[in-house]
């Protein structure tokens, strides 16, 4: 029921039929007022200087729109680095240090997927997970990150940073709950604005191929893996986020008569731990000069650490 419920808000929100479009209309007047509260809200904040700098990089749309690999690529530029985000979907509460820049500390249940990539992708980085980001980059601080990026969090209006924000392309530009928009990118607040295909650029690399691969992935919106996929038996989706059981993955390889199971590396974080073969869509993103150029300049100093 709530994977279908899921699939259904992601439909309605970037693929509507023609029931949905109408719904979408009826509840116009409630997004006018919604939008109207998240503005009063980000006009009622100030931004406090927690003495370190902070980068966000998200979106302003509910679903994916590839900000892990975006941020992966960034904090991976520098040194006494630390990402801090809020862990959806994992299984812990409050604050949570999951990697200590050498040594990861905790399993994927209690990080959640997304903060356990970024452990494994950078691990020199700092990665903590905690409801409350300020107290999140109080923490990193503390540990002697000298730079924090933040995942999703150009709503947190009480935070002094630099906000990234990743244009996605939608049908619908309203707010919740007619559109998919969380907040609008207000006249008053400065942001960079940057766009995949323009700003930077996905990489796609295929490990550990087998003649016969089933595809099983848990990501917002899965169909943007289309024009990624070599040839699969099948393709499973399941809800954002979800915790998968061995059971239910071998039962998709035992149907299928399938070699392997393909999965992004989101998924590939949870599924490593059930000893059965995955094939690994391994995604990173290339970067354009001038978005390193925007954090230094913000910095204050132009000593990016060159990969």
């Amino acid at each position: 029921m709530k994977k279908k419920l899921i699939f259904w808000v992601e439909e309605y929100f970037y693929n509507p039929n023609s029931t949905q479009k109408l719904l979408s209309l009826l509840l116009l007047p409630f997004s006018f007022i919604y939008c109207f509260c998240m503005f009063l809200r980000f006009k009622s904040k100030k931004s406090e200087d927690l003495g370190v700098d902070v980068i966000s990089v998200g979106n302003l749309s509910v679903g994916g729109s590839g900000k892990t690999p975006l941020v992966t690529a960034l904090a991976s530029r520098y040194e006494d680095t630390a990402v801090v985000l809020r862990g959806y979907g994992r299984e812990s509460s409050g604050l949570l240090v999951v990697s200590s820049g050498s040594e990861i500390l905790c399993n994927v249940a209690a990080s959640g997927d997304e903060a356990m990539i970024y452990a494994h992708k950078i691990p020199g980085a700092i990665v903590i997970v905690s409801e409350d980001r300020k107290k999140g980059i109080l923490k990193a601080r503390e540990m002697g990150a000298k730079i924090v990026f933040l995942d999703d969090a150009y709503s947190k209006h009480e935070i002094k940073k630099l906000d990234i924000v990743i244009d996605v392309e939608s049908k619908n530009s309203s707010c919740l709950p007619s559109g998919p928009f969380r907040e609008r990118l207000w006249s008053q607040k400065e942001a960079l604005v940057v766009k995949e295909g323009r700003d930077f650029k996905r990489v796609v690399e295929l490990k550990n191929k087998s003649d016969k691969m089933s595809l099983i992935t848990a990501i917002a919106r899965p169909e943007r893996l289309d024009s990624y996929l070599p040839e699969v038996v099948s393709k499973n989706y399941f809800e954002d986020h979800h915790s998968f059981t061995k059971s239910e993955v071998f039962d998709i390889l035992q149907r299928d008569k399938a070699e392997s199971i393909l999965v992004t590396y989101k998924d590939f974080v949870k599924l490593e731990q059930f000893d059965l073969k995955l094939s690994l869509l391994d995604m990173h993103v290339e970067v354009e000069e001038n978005i390193f150029k925007t954090v230094d300049d913000y910095r204050g100093f132009g000593n990016a650490k060159k990969d």
